[in-house]
């Protein structure tokens, strides 16, 4: 039986705290692990992460491991400012060029065969795809899991603060995480500090990179400077990028895919790269920090064991390709990889959204009752007259989150909603039981017609698998994606205009995406309200400055639904 106490690799073949100088004199620490003597002398293929987190992290030294033995060394580096390294961590910017200058050191060391390939999940998926755009000539291909096109979409979507997400840099300060971290206070009073501009100030008296999040609302240089939307023209290497259907930044990855394969520099990067995309979360999935069940379980569903994927075999069927040469087959494949929720079976696509795609409108009907769960959805256009539904939103009790997209694993993925919708300020609509299956596989977004007493508010959508009672199992309200929209932000967030209160708007939302087989003898169900808390920052209302908002006022809503006003959820069906 070997000892915990012996070397996890052979001595020698394990660098602790290396220096790998960088353009301005900074040294940034790396680990170097080696393979062991049964994969030779070297040189080797090297697969790099940066990391802002911990580069001795359990989760990444299980996958080390398995890398050596399958012929990889692997670098391990804190990124700047961050853990050993030197100098000051500026977020996202300062990867750009560490990343290159890592590249180059690297590829340059008696241990490297050449090639470089990268890994990493969330902050370390960024800093894959940012360097790759000065393209050193070591690196072959990347491998970003979690990732982003920029943080515009992610920090803010459609103008609105991704609160529960941006709220997470307050814990990384300095070289590691937060002397006064975020986990010691009720992260729920947390998040309902008010103004929120100054509610970071119980962690920590100033943190430039939340101030700019709250600051800067529209796409500005600041959020630019680090956008990988502007140098898609300039990657060569292809990237497998990977997600899951309930990862906060799920529809990041469906822009990276679609930017890096349409618009990337050379046509062999544009045609190798890949996206696959999971029943996962940014926490929970096969290799999350929370894991799934050994049957797929996850929250509210299970998947089955095909919802597992062993993410070294995934890694090695492509670097194992791109960096040794070996034909394992992945270039040959389509570019994406789906994982069909309620079918629970992968299939292959070519593009997205897919080219048969039949756009389905379902539109909203009620008879001023959708509070009390009486709404129905269908394909019929509504009537002249049909009555409208009201409710009041109140920040001081909003709809709490639960489910979908959220980051943190305690309250993501396919959520029961069934008590969420007992609500009184939460609309339903759904259809009649299906008399066949249908599936939804696509981006989805809502269509709605209404008006305010307030100057401004927030409008949120989501769309539900309705399962039917099975035995003991009661009914549930399954969510798998959903949207939101600012009032002030409706005609886009360079042209920022308050309501006239009691004035009829036409909304859109976008409610990212989904693949979901909806089975023979489900309902297809929208939830309608106005807050998703705390993913989302609380609209008090006021119309007042968000940055510096303290005024908290109800609004009370109007939806509308009839022949001049048609509600709508229009939803990506695809033949079968």
């Amino acid at each position: 039986m070997t000892s915990p106490y012996e070397p996890l690799v052979e001595p020698g073949r394990l660098k602790l705290d290396i220096p790998v100088p960088m353009r301005d004199g900074v040294n940034l620490s790396a680990d170097i692990w080696l393979p062991d003597s049964s994969q030779g002398d070297g040189p080797w293929p090297v697969l790099l992460l940066r990391t802002i987190y911990d580069n001795q992290e359990a989760r990444y030294m299980g996958w080390t491991r398995q890398f050596t033995a399958r012929g990889y060394a692997v670098v391990a580096q804190d990124c700047r400012g961050r853990g050993d390294s030197g100098g000051e961590w500026e977020p996202y910017v300062c990867e750009y060029e560490d990343g290159f200058d890592t590249h180059e050191w690297i590829g340059e060391q008696e241990w490297c065969d050449g090639n470089i390939g990268t890994f990493g999940l969330s902050y370390p998926g960024f800093t894959q795809s940012l360097p790759a755009a000065l393209r050193s000539k070591y690196l072959k291909a990347i491998a970003p899991i979690a990732s982003q096109q920029d943080n515009y979409g992610h920090h803010r979507v459609d103008g609105v603060i991704h609160h529960s997400v941006a709220l997470t840099f307050l814990n990384m300060l300095g070289h590691s995480m937060q002397s006064e971290s975020l986990k010691h206070y009720d992260q729920m009073e947390f998040f309902r500090g008010l103004p929120i501009d100054t509610a970071m100030e119980i962690i920590t008296p100033t943190h430039p990179y939340y101030k700019g999040v709250v600051e800067h609302e529209q796409y500005d240089d600041w959020w630019d400077s680090y956008s990988l939307r502007n140098k898609y023209s300039e990657m060569e290497v292809p990237s497998l990028f990977i997600t899951g259907w309930f990862d906060s930044l799920s529809h990041e990855n469906f822009k990276l895919f679609n930017g890096w394969s349409k618009n990337a520099r050379t046509e062999d990067a544009r045609k190798k790269t890949k996206l696959i995309v999971g029943p996962w979360s940014h926490q929970v999935s096969p290799w999350g920090r929370v894991p799934m069940g050994d049957n797929g379980e996850y929250q509210d569903r299970t998947f089955g064991k095909d919802g597992l994927w062993d993410i070294i075999d995934m890694h090695t069927h492509w670097y194992d390709q791109q960096l040794k040469g070996i034909d394992t087959g992945i270039d040959d494949e389509p570019p994406i990889k789906l994982f069909v929720m309620g079918a629970n079976e992968w299939r292959y696509e070519n593009e997205w959204p897919l080219a048969r795609t039949e756009w389905m409108k379902f539109y909203l009907h009620s008879n001023g009752d959708a509070a009390d769960n009486a709404g129905w959805l269908s394909t019929s256009t509504p009537s002249f007259g049909e009555e409208s539904d009201g409710f009041s939103y109140d920040p001081e009790n909003p709809v709490p989150s639960w489910g979908a997209q959220y980051q943190s694993f305690d309250l993501c993925g396919p959520r029961d909603r069934t008590e969420i919708e007992q609500r009184e300020d939460v609309l339903t609509f759904t259809t009649e039981s299906l008399t066949a299956d249908m599936e939804v596989t696509g981006p989805i977004s809502a269509t709605i017609w209404a008006s305010s007493d307030a100057l401004d508010t927030d409008f949120t959508a989501a769309l539900i698998d309705v399962e039917p009672a099975s035995g003991n199992a009661p009914e549930k309200a399954i969510i798998l994606c959903e949207g939101i929209v600012r009032a002030r932000f409706r005609n886009g967030t360079d042209n920022p205009e308050l309501m006239k209160p009691g004035e009829i708007y036409e909304f859109t939302i976008d409610m990212w995406d989904t693949s979901n087989l909806f089975k023979q003898g489900h309902k297809i169900r929208v939830e309608i309200s106005s807050s998703n808390f705390p993913r989302y920052n609380r609209n008090l209302n006021s119309g007042n400055s968000i940055a510096t908002d303290t005024e908290i006022t109800t609004a009370n809503q109007t939806v509308y639904h009839d022949s001049t006003r048609p509600s709508h959820i229009t939803l990506p069906v695809i033949p079968r």
